[in-house]
């Protein structure tokens, strides 16, 4: 799906869509190569780090500084939504990890299983969370069958150990869960939700200033990760 088609469909309007699309694959583009940041223009870029990269280091950029300011943040908006739209959770992505999985030859067929069931919320992992969490780790909706396993430290970012550890992983309503992810919330050291400006209608996906989860030590590795390389910074 075309970036402009997908920002209508998350709610934007055909003006905003239009407006953030130009901006990305125009302005933001060239300030981006006269800055020696890339040769080619974001849509060429193939590597959601290198993305990640090229956002954070075009925050000490002028151009894009004044620009910004004086446009109501609508450029680290556009550039903010770009970034959502090229590391989303896709099919495609999901099949690459699950086949990197399988053609890892250092791990035995038993663990592949494993490892695979934890990359899908399933298996064992999702079984730990389970009786760690007993409920939603937010809400306290207590039927798990609504309930997704949610990793802290993104799958891609983790060693194999990690991935399977249960304390790089809440219990999540779906909504949740997807805001989580996404890097629209994240939490403090004890335990308190931060909430990203850029996060949109936050009331109807049921999130408050109020939630709050229990973390301990061993959470805290994997949130500070969060909060440092996954949540959408405060404006």
């Amino acid at each position: 799906m075309m970036f402009e088609n997908w920002l209508i469909d998350i709610g934007k309007s055909p003006r905003t869509a239009g407006s953030y699309s130009r901006a990305v694959f125009g302005v933001i583009s060239d300030w981006t190569k006269a800055a020696g940041l890339s040769t080619v223009g974001l849509k060429d870029i193939q590597s959601a780090e290198q993305l990640s990269a090229i956002a954070a280091a075009l925050e000490q950029v002028d151009i894009y500084i004044d620009r910004n300011q004086h446009g109501n943040n609508m450029y680290s908006c556009a550039l903010k939504a770009y970034m959502e739209y090229r590391r989303r959770d896709t099919p495609e992505e999901l099949e690459q990890d699950v086949g990197d999985i399988i053609a890892d030859e250092g791990i035995s067929a038993t663990e592949k299983t494993t490892y695979i069931s934890a990359r899908v919320g399933q298996g064992k992992y999702r079984h730990d969370l389970i009786g760690y969490w007993e409920r939603c780790a937010l809400t306290g909706f207590a039927d798990v069958r609504f309930l997704v396993a949610s990793h802290i430290k993104p799958w891609r970012k983790s060693d194999n150990k990690e991935r399977l550890d249960p304390y790089n992983g809440l219990l999540l309503l779906p909504n949740l869960d997807k805001v989580f992810d996404l890097g629209f919330i994240t939490f403090a050291e004890e335990g308190k939700i931060i909430i990203s400006d850029y996060l949109e209608e936050v009331d109807k996906l049921g999130v408050n200033c109020e939630m709050r989860v229990r973390l301990e030590d061993n959470h805290q590795g994997y949130m500070r990760f969060h909060r440092e390389g996954v949540f959408e910074k405060n404006i």
